[in-house]
This record gives C-alpha cells, structure tokens and sequence, in this order.
C-alpha cells in the first residue's frame, strides 16, 4: 500500500508547506495531493511542489472539469509530466452545481457524462496518434455548434509526453464509480471503511467489465481520504471529526440530492443520515454534529492514541492485501502521524 497526503485548498493566503512535503518525501510518502475551488486553483500549487521536489508525485484532488476544456486538461498534464519527469497525476472532479454555476457560469449538464467523454478526449491527446476528432453528448471537437466559425479542424497535440499520464476521478456515486472503473486509473472516495470494499467494488467491478481488456483492481488505485488525529482524549479525537461528517451527509446538497447522505446509507447509516441531514439543513448543526455515530467515524478515520490508531490500521492493511485500498490518502499535516504511518505501512 501506498500513502499520500492532501494538502487541500488555501483560504485568503496560499500556504503551501514545503518543508512538511519534502519531510514526507524523504519518509517514502508516494504523492501529495493539492486542490481547488473558488480561490487558488490546484494546478499552481502543484507546479509549484513540483518544481521544488525530485521523487514524489505531485497530483490533483481535484481539477474542476467545468473550469477547463478537456484539451486544457490534457496540455496542462502533459506539460507538468514532461517537466517533473512523469511524476504528475491528473485527478479530475465533477465539482458540485453551487460552484459550477454560481462561479465558473457554465451548466452543471451531466457529471458522468462529462467525465467519460472529458478522460477519453485527454487520452486521445495524449496518445498523439493522430488528429483529436471526437462526437459527444457534451463536447465536440472540432466544434460546429452555435456561434462557431466554421473554421475548426481536428489538430494533434505540438507536445510529446507520455501516453500513460494516471487519470483519477472523483467519485462516490454508483454511476460515478461504474465510469471511473471504466475510463480511469484511480478513484478518490471522500472516505471509506476497508471492511465495506462491497460498496463501491460492486460499481467498480461493473466498470472494468465495461472496460474489457481484463481491467480489474491490479490496474486500479482506490485511494481513499482517510483523517487522522492522533489524541489520547478519545472523545474529544471523536468530536474533532464530527463537523466535517456532519457538513458533508447534511450540508451537501439538497435532500435527495446529497451523494453523502446516500453513501452514508449505503455504508449502513441511513436512518441516522436523515436525521443529520433534517437537522443541519433547518440550522441546527450543532445538533447534527452531535448525532454524528463515533462507529461510523472510526470506520472511515484513523482516532486515537498512537496504540489505538496502530491497532485500527488492522483492516487496511488487510484491505491493501486484497488491491481494495491502493494508497491512503491522509488528512493530516502533523509530521508525528506521517512518521508514525510511514513507519506502520512503508
């Protein structure tokens, strides 16, 4: 198994820890991980590792598809590849309606559709075998729609870069989780339990089918967010982690629209998801938080005492075994806790 850390989005100033990044390149951490989504953009932060380290890699989590065209996409990849030396990782996302909409100002459309056409198209540029031509429910190329000049040709990418460029996708969803065992090399769950690999392998599964070729998990990284916070005070290890369970099977999206609340469901906590979701969507939080199940947060996180959080690592050792759990990617920035899970897992 593999481990990576996320460095997540800044919020008014850019902090970008470089000495804990390359502290983690030296302990054998696999790649760092940056993000975006309505401030700095994932892609400069990236770079900017990128060009300040010499063996780890450097990915996306994620690139809002929406943001830019799938060509964008493909000459920003391949561009970083060449000059970090292919150690760059693209790590696509759907992003959420609010964003999309309210801040990019293009239509939502349809996520899954857009990312099986929007990795295709990267991976017909990146294979530089000819002129890119490609007809989809959401993207043409050449475009002839509306407004177009008419003057649009199929063109093949100027740049020479790696064919093999990794391709991850966000994505939680049955359908989202069927395309990214299809047309991708990775998938990023916003959490997981080990022992519940059923609930997004059953999707998965279906994608490789789809895929062909003998795709399975031997070609595919599920690289799971996993939190950790390293306390003696269990309960107050548990409280730390309840507000960002709750704003995520409450807050995000409208009630029967939220992926969290049902993936909640699925890992087996519905009747408590609705409850959480009831209560933080009338603005009652605090309550919700409080409704947050510690057995539901242990299986998803890392909690505890250094023993504690040692003894829990149990499953996802196994889970790595079994290729259901590639590489963890950790939800800290405590050198301690990298030390501590270089030195379990590396």
């Amino acid at each position: 198994m593999k481990l990576g850390f996320l460095l997540g989005y800044s919020g008014k100033q850019i902090h970008i820890p470089m000495d804990l990044i390359k502290h983690a390149e030296s302990l054998g951490f696999d790649s760092v991980w940056t993000a975006e989504a309505y401030g700095n953009d994932a892609v400069t932060a990236a770079t900017w590792v990128l060009s300040q380290t010499e063996k780890i890699r450097v990915g996306t989590a994620i690139m809002q598809m929406p943001a830019r065209t799938p060509a964008m996409c493909a000459m920003t990849s391949m561009s970083l590849a060449q000059l970090s030396g292919g150690r760059f990782v693209a790590g696509l996302g759907a992003s959420g309606p609010q964003v999309v909409e309210g801040w990019h100002g293009v239509p939502y459309g349809m996520p899954v559709t857009r990312t099986r056409e929007y990795v295709k198209i990267m991976r017909a540029i990146m294979a530089r075998s000819g002129p890119v031509e490609f007809d989809g429910k959401m993207y043409q190329m050449p475009n002839k729609g509306q407004g177009t000049t008419g003057l649009g040709k199929p063109l093949k990418s100027i740049l020479s870069a790696q064919p093999d460029i990794p391709i991850y996708t966000a994505s939680i969803t049955p359908a989202g989780l069927r395309c990214a065992g299809e047309v991708a090399d990775g998938v990023f769950p916003v959490w997981m339990d080990p022992n519940k690999y059923a609930v997004l392998g059953e999707h998965l599964e279906a994608g490789f089918a789809t895929a062909g070729n003998g795709k399975g998990l031997k070609d595919f990284d599920i690289a799971p967010f996993v939190s950790v916070v390293l306390n003696d005070d269990l309960d107050s290890a548990f409280d730390a982690l309840r507000p960002w369970i709750a704003l995520y099977i409450g807050g995000m999206g409208a009630k029967g629209k939220n992926f969290y609340h049902d993936y909640a469901t699925a890992l087996g906590y519905g009747d408590v998801a609705g409850r959480i979701q009831d209560l933080y969507l009338a603005g009652q939080k605090t309550e919700a938080e409080a409704l947050v199940p510690n057995s539901l947060l242990d299986e998803v996180s890392l909690i505890g005492s250094k023993e504690r959080i040692i003894e829990r690592l149990g499953p996802w050792k196994e889970a790595g075994k079994r290729g259901e759990v590639g590489t963890m990617l950790l939800g800290v920035h405590d050198p301690v806790v990298m030390e501590l899970l270089a030195g379990e897992l590396l």
